[in-house]
């Protein structure tokens, strides 16, 4: 996983993380920080292998990755950070190495993991795994979030 690799050694990406963090210092809520993006990749990689899916494992890791990355021109500017994450992830993934190709895929997953219109096989393994990453049984915000109780992670699935 040599170029997923790449994305975490990035400097871009690590300053769009680090500037995220700053912004969410006082945040009660889930994060948007590392240990999010890798549980993100993990569950999604292993529901791709529940599921027989053909997407590589590298694919997957760096949708997860990217994903949030955005978050931050989300804090600063009100951009969506699915949107903002694909304009800054484009970037990111052309210097780790990714096809042309390979990037399209990542950034379509990127932008479908907060819709609800049909979705790439890809944007429905990042969006589902985006959402059973959280820990929402063990949330001490739990009672204030902006979640559906129904979407709430109450059981450990993954």
């Amino acid at each position: 996983m040599n170029r997923a690799d790449k994305i975490l050694k990035n400097k871009k990406f690590r300053a769009y993380l680090n500037r995220t963090a700053e912004h969410e210092k006082n945040r009660i809520y889930c994060l948007h920080d590392i240990r999010h993006a890798m549980d993100t990749a993990r569950i999604a990689y292993i529901k791709s292998l529940e599921e027989r899916s053909d997407l590589s494992k590298e694919i997957i890791y760096a949708a997860a990755l990217i994903h949030d990355i955005g978050r931050c021109m989300q804090y600063e500017d009100r951009t969506p950070h699915e949107k903002a994450s694909a304009i800054l992830g484009r970037g990111i993934l052309e210097e780790c190495g990714f096809t042309e190709t390979e990037t399209e895929t990542i950034l379509t997953a990127v932008l479908e993991h907060r819709t609800d219109k049909e979705r790439s096989p890809l944007g429905k393994l990042l969006f589902e795994a985006d959402n059973l990453s959280r820990m929402c049984m063990l949330c001490g915000a739990r009672a204030t979030c902006k979640w559906k109780k129904e979407d709430m992670n109450m059981e450990v699935s993954y």
